[in-house]
Formats: structure tokens, sequence, C-alpha cells
């Protein structure tokens, strides 16, 4: 009876430690990783499975230095993004403030957060990372492409409608013009931005 019980016990434990193992923050991978030959499919895959990235600006204050910052970001509602990375901030934020007097930025994400790079090294080739570069831009608030954002950026960090309103934070996207992304071995894999706003998943 007892070994009955630690059986039983050992698969429960077994069934929660793989359900936690295919968490992301708190929400499954809604999608499984695409093939490594398909690298906008990937790249793709990459930004609407992460939720935060680095945002790198050029610094109007530290002499032009290249400032690196920790953002969360969406592409749209899970299953339904769009690929562009889009920004609830504010120009209290050194990042906002940097964007909009200097439009270039890039915005790095890594597999290895969504925890299906398995015990290897962050900097593995065989752990996707991808670093979009291109310009920093404040949408429209009245445009319907920031009646998107919102939706998509809310939908994946909820305690966003509730930051102080005195602070007045916008929404910003990332305009794609270039794309790095590494997934496999053998150097990056050459992606157009045509591409990867339309892969073939």
């Amino acid at each position: 009876m007892v070994g009955r019980v630690l059986h039983i016990f050992n698969i429960f434990f077994f069934l929660i430690s793989v359900f936690l193992g295919s968490q992301v923050q708190g929400r499954s991978l809604s999608v499984k990783k695409p093939d490594p030959d398909n690298a906008a499919a990937t790249a793709r895959w990459l930004v609407a499975q992460n939720s935060w990235g680095v945002l790198n600006t050029i610094s109007s204050d530290l002499g032009g230095a290249p400032f690196g910052n920790v953002v969360s970001f969406s592409d749209g509602k899970p299953g339904k993004g769009k690929g562009i990375p889009y920004f609830y901030l504010t120009t209290l934020d050194p990042s906002a403030r940097y964007g909009l007097k200097d439009p270039r930025a890039s915005l790095t994400v890594s597999e290895y957060p969504l925890g299906t790079c398995g015990k290897i090294d962050p900097e593995n080739p065989t752990c996707a990372k991808l670093t979009l570069t291109g310009k920093f831009k404040l949408v429209d608030p009245k445009s319907k492409e920031a009646e998107f954002a919102k939706t998509a950026l809310f939908s994946k960090h909820s305690e966003m409608k509730d930051w102080p309103k005195s602070h007045n934070f916008q929404i910003f996207k990332l305009e794609i013009e270039n794309i790095f992304l590494i997934d496999w071995f053998g150097g990056p894999k050459p992606i157009t931005s045509d591409e990867y706003l339309h892969p073939k998943m």
C-alpha cells in the first residue's frame, strides 16, 4: 500500500514538473519552436513567445554611448502577433527620451528565458537569439494601430493598466529595418524585413 502511494506521489510530481517546465513566466508556450531551417518563423516565434528584451538606444547625455535597458514588449495577443514590437514607456525612462531624440534603436531577445534551451549556455548557437534593428517611433494614440498595440501589451502585461497616469505612458514601436538571428551553427541567418513580417509558418 505504501509503495503504491509513493508511486502515485512520484507520478504527480513528475506531471507537475513537466507542466511547469512548459511555462513562460506563468503562461504556456503557444507554439512549438520552428525548425532551424525556417529562420523567419524562428525569429517571429522568439518575438511572440518573449515578453521582455533589451532595448538599445543612443544616449544623448552619455556622449552618444549605446544604452541598453530591459523593457517589456508585445507584438500582439497570443497567436495573433504581427512581429512588430510595441512598448509602453514614459519619457521619465531614458530609453524613451533617447529614442525620441535619435530614433536608431534595436531590440534583443533570447530563447533562454523561455526554458527551451535546456542546460546549454545562452551563448550556444542552438539557443536562438535575435536582434531587430530599426527606428524607434511613437504610435499615434488615436490610430487603430494604437488600439491594437494597447490590447497586445495589456494582454501580456496586465499590470500596465494600473501604472500611474501622471507618468504619461505612451505607446512606441520599433520599425524593423534589419534582422540578426542565430539559431544554429554557421553564423547569422539572412532574413529580410519582408520575410520576417510575412513568414511561411
